[in-house]
């Protein structure tokens, strides 16, 4: 279990997560924030703590990019150097009408390129703008490269809960334990370097 606590004039954000499946309890003030944290983890088989203490009297910003970068941090710790794990991952998540498809590589290299179209401004209290940084704050922060699409679909709650879903089943294949690289870091260079911040 990585345990992490982050405070700052902006926010305090605490995070405790396992990889395996568990317990989820996420807490930011922002109801849809919680609500696509926790698809998150539940359907990509990790345990999670989330509180999240904000200036939400000044906008949904500051502690939905915290809420990413922590979340972020606490799976690259609990990666360590990434050996024995499958590495790459993808999935397709539809919800209703929307489709929406995650490519993830547990690489140590960050970069993350995502493609929501979501036309609303808001989605309950959280900015529609914040539903994709939150993510590139995660794969930033995690020193994962992501690539997350929605390929189709006209509700922008349920185009973003897609998203969040796509990337949760991505992330399970590629944390999952794999035989391929016989329990060696899963590169062609030997290593995974997860060190770098």
């Amino acid at each position: 279990m990585i345990e992490l606590e982050r405070r700052t004039k902006e926010t305090c954000v605490r995070v405790a997560l396992d990889l395996t499946p568990g317990a989820v309890k996420v807490r930011t003030g922002i109801g849809f924030l919680d609500h696509l944290l926790t698809a998150l983890a539940y359907h990509g088989g990790l345990s999670l703590e989330l509180s999240c203490e904000g200036d939400l009297h000044v906008d949904d910003h500051h502690s939905a990019e915290d809420a990413g970068l922590m979340l972020g941090k606490a799976l690259r710790a609990a990666l360590g150097e990434g050996a024995g794990r499958a590495r790459f991952g993808y999935a397709y998540a539809p919800l209703d009408e929307a489709l929406a498809r995650a490519v993830v590589d547990l690489s140590g290299r960050p970069y993350a390129a995502v493609e929501l179209g979501l036309a609303r401004p808001m989605i309950g209290a959280l900015a529609a703008e914040n539903v994709g940084h939150v993510l590139r704050s995660l794969a930033n922060a995690a020193g994962v490269t992501i690539h997350v699409d929605l390929l189709r679909g006209e509700n922008d709650h349920h185009r973003a809960e897609a998203a969040f879903k796509a990337l949760a089943l991505a992330l399970r294949q590629a944390l999952a334990p794999s035989e391929v690289y016989g329990g060696a870091a899963g590169s062609t260079k030997g290593v995974l370097d997860r060190t770098q911040e």
